[in-house]
């Protein structure tokens, strides 16, 4: 037997196991991402497929695929490009270390909002680039509460999705369009590979005028659930009243995300690192559909986890025909 024969006997068994621990991914499949914690808030690694409990519109379902990876990301970085005073200048300086949790495996696009949404220039697996074009954002982030965008070419993203500009808003205060800027970051994601997790990274004050927008949230939680893209959001400013943060709060939770609360720079650059690492090792679920009203678009989904003190997050359903947009008037 020559070296080269050899050789290729001993990488099949290698070749074989990986292919093994890849998930694969049918039409039939609904496809799942969750994360699971402890009850300190600690990620809880290593669990059994046993433990999970899954429920299409109340009918358990059997769970086809189960696997604990490190997936690539596809990731939009959204920052909100007018947060005022003293939140504004230290989201300005946590910045230089959002690179932190992205690695050479993963894609990522740097994009902004206020008014409008700027979509930058598209994805990419360079750090380098990613590191300038971060160093940019530093210099395109307005800490002034009256700031008012000049109007901006879109539509020039890899992906070749147009960007959605929200109407001038001809009101005593100027404020931004989160819902139209969540709508026009997944429309960037639309096309991203089954093999990688699509997130959305939104770093924002929580400000948000819904006469800016074009698109409602309910329009943009359809989009968001279709295309099983996950929202991490990091509310900067104080967090003394949370309500503010509730819209950022309400795609986070219902995408199967999670959003952090950050007073600091500092709490801003340790979150930036927590959150990819929670994006990156979530547990990914498969099933097909079986029981269930197939005639209907919208299922609702059910996971639960056996284990004291336990607690899973996934997103709240899926469409299975994508939805009609439907833009407000």
């Amino acid at each position: 037997m020559s070296s080269s024969q050899r050789q290729q006997q001993q990488q099949q068994p290698q070749q074989q196991e990986r292919s093994q621990s890849t998930v694969r991914i049918t039409s039939d499949l609904v496809v799942l991402s969750a994360s699971v914690r402890d009850g300190a808030g600690n990620l809880v690694p290593d669990l059994r497929r046993e433990q999970f409990r899954l429920f299409d519109d109340g009918v358990e379902q059997e769970i086809k695929v189960f696997a604990e990876e490190s997936l690539p990301l596809s990731i939009v970085i959204l920052v909100d490009n007018d947060v005022n005073g003293k939140a504004g200048m230290q989201l300005v300086e946590s910045l230089r270390a959002l690179m932190g949790g992205v690695s050479l495996q993963d894609e990522a696009a740097v994009c902004r909002f206020d008014m409008l949404f700027y979509p930058g220039n598209g994805f990419t697996s360079n750090i380098d680039s990613l590191m300038a074009e971060l160093k940019s954002t530093h210099t395109e982030v307005k800490p002034t509460p009256w700031y008012v965008p000049e109007p901006v070419m879109c539509g020039h993203s890899t992906t070749g999705s147009p960007c959605i500009a929200a109407p001038t808003y001809l009101g005593s205060r100027p404020s931004k369009a989160l819902d139209d800027a969540v709508y026009s970051a997944a429309n960037l994601l639309e096309n991203a590979g089954a093999e990688r997790r699509k997130i959305i990274l939104v770093i924002s004050d929580g400000a948000n005028e819904p006469k800016l927008n074009k698109h409602d949230f309910e329009t943009v939680r359809e989009k968001l659930l279709f295309d099983n893209i996950s929202v991490f959001s990091l509310a900067v400013g104080s967090n003394t009243a949370k309500r503010k943060y509730s819209q950022l709060e309400n795609y986070s939770r219902m995408s199967g995300g999670d959003i952090y609360y950050a007073t600091g720079a500092r709490t801003m650059e340790q979150f930036y690192a927590r959150i990819t690492e929670q994006a990156r090792h979530e547990y990914t679920l498969a099933y097909v559909p079986a029981g269930i009203e197939l005639d209907s678009n919208y299922h609702r989904i059910g996971l639960q986890v056996l284990g004291s003190g336990l607690r899973v997050q996934t997103r709240e359903g899926y469409y299975k025909n994508r939805p009609a947009e439907t833009p407000k008037e």
